[in-house]
Formats: C-alpha cells, sequence, structure tokens
C-alpha cells in the first residue's frame, strides 16, 4: 500500500465518519499542557483527567506543587496510576525549569520554531516524542503528530508503519508523511477510531470504515494484534 494515498483516503473517510474535533482550550501556560499530557502516559483518558484534576484542587500553582512532598505529590497523582514515577518527574521537572527561570511561566515557547520546542523540551526526564508533539499540537497549534497507543494500534493494523514496533518510532516516521492540514483531525479521529471500532481486543472489522484500506481486515485475523504493546 503506497502510505501518501492511503493517509488521504483514510483522513477523507474517518472525517464522514466522526464529527469535525473541537479545539482543546489553550491556557497561557503551555506547562499546563506538559504535565497533563505527562500524566496521560500509560493510562486511560478517564485517569490522567482526575489525576491532573486532583494535582489542581490540591496545588492551585506550580509554585505549590514545587514546594509539595514528593510523599504528598505521590498521594494526589495516585488516581492516574504510576503516580510514584509521574511524581518524580514532575518534581525534577519543575526543579529545572525554577533553576533556569526562577519561574514556570513557558509562554516563551509559543515564539521558539518547532525544533527549538522539541529541543528544549526534550532535555527533562520524562517528556518524550508524544508528549512533545501533543504540546506543540494542541497548545501550540502547530503541526505535530502524536502516536498513542490507539494510533500505533491502528496505524500498524492499517499497515502504514513499515515495521516500526514501537510508537516512537512509529511517530517519527507518520509525522513525515502526515500533511499538515491533517493532522489534528487525523489524531483525533485515529483515536476516537481506535477506542469505538479498532479496539485492542475485539476490533469489529465488519463494522470499521477503513476495512477496505485494512491489511489486518484483509487477512480476517479475529482478535487482539499478536505482540501488540
Amino acid at each position: 500500500m503506497d502510505p501518501m494515498p492511503a493517509l488521504s483516503q483514510i483522513a477523507a473517510r474517518l472525517r464522514k465518519r466522526y464529527a469535525p474535533p473541537q479545539p482543546r482550550p489553550r491556557s497561557d501556560n503551555p506547562l499546563d499542557s506538559l504535565i497533563q499530557t505527562l500524566l496521560s502516559q500509560n493510562t486511560t483518558a478517564a485517569n490522567s483527567a482526575r489525576a491532573y484534576a486532583n494535582l489542581r484542587r490540591h496545588f492551585p500553582t506550580w509554585e505549590m506543587v514545587h514546594r509539595a512532598s514528593l510523599r504528598d505529590l505521590v498521594a494526589v497523582l495516585r488516581p492516574g496510576g504510576l503516580a510514584n514515577i509521574k511524581a518524580v518527574w514532575i518534581k525534577s521537572l519543575l526543579e529545572d525549569i525554577w533553576e533556569e527561570q526562577g519561574h514556570f511561566n513557558l509562554s516563551f515557547l509559543r515564539d521558539l520554531t518547532d525544533q527549538e520546542v522539541r529541543a528544549y523540551l526534550e532535555r527533562f526526564r520524562g517528556i518524550g516524542g508524544k508528549t512533545m508533539a501533543c504540546v506543540l499540537l494542541f497548545d501550540l497549534g502547530r503541526p505535530a503528530f502524536p502516536v498513542d497507543t490507539h494510533v500505533f494500534r491502528v496505524c500498524r493494523r492499517l499497515g502504514l508503519l513499515d515495521g516500526a514496533r514501537s510508537p516512537e518510532k512509529a511517530q517519527a516516521l507518520l509525522e513525515a508523511r502526515v500533511p499538515p492540514r491533517d493532522c489534528h483531525a487525523l489524531h483525533v479521529h485515529l483515536v476516537e477510531h481506535g477506542r469505538q471500532t479498532c479496539t485492542a481486543r475485539r476490533p469489529d472489522c465488519d463494522a470499521c470504515i477503513l476495512a477496505v484500506l485494512c491489511d489486518h481486515a484483509r487477512r480476517g485475523v479475529p482478535g487482539k494484534i499478536t505482540n501488540e504493546k
């Protein structure tokens, strides 16, 4: 399957199936989005939203999070899963930003190029490609393409990943291929499709709008993909 026409057809089919994505509210400080996305790693959207809401309820400012004990922060983040790890990441991130700037406002990222934003963010512990792409796409309005577990699963089944066996490698591959105008809608629609139809264990290929373009559906492979991460 030639990847470029396939991506165009996939995007068009998903636009017919799902409502146009609504833009997310943008805060004045990209640090909000950065930490919110960090909390979304390796957990469900509901759990990460619960953890972030709990965090902001107990510590309304990033200065308060910075001053909080690690023990208290872990307790607040526990509803989101992996609280011990994510609390360390957040404390380390805030400490590094404080030492560098003396404040926690990352609004200057809006004045940087995409490459400069990535170079700044990748220095921090726990900040990987998906998190950087989410900040670029949703908070800065740039043409980035985050690959979460749903996007990875759907694109892998579609046969778009040329053997890429991790979301990180898949993201590098797809970001080079997805037209900038399609980044936002295609990402959101693939996530929605992965939740509703192309689920991990029992994909509903018979009802899938992408079935005619999908390697997995054409093979008639039922259930969960072997070695799926």
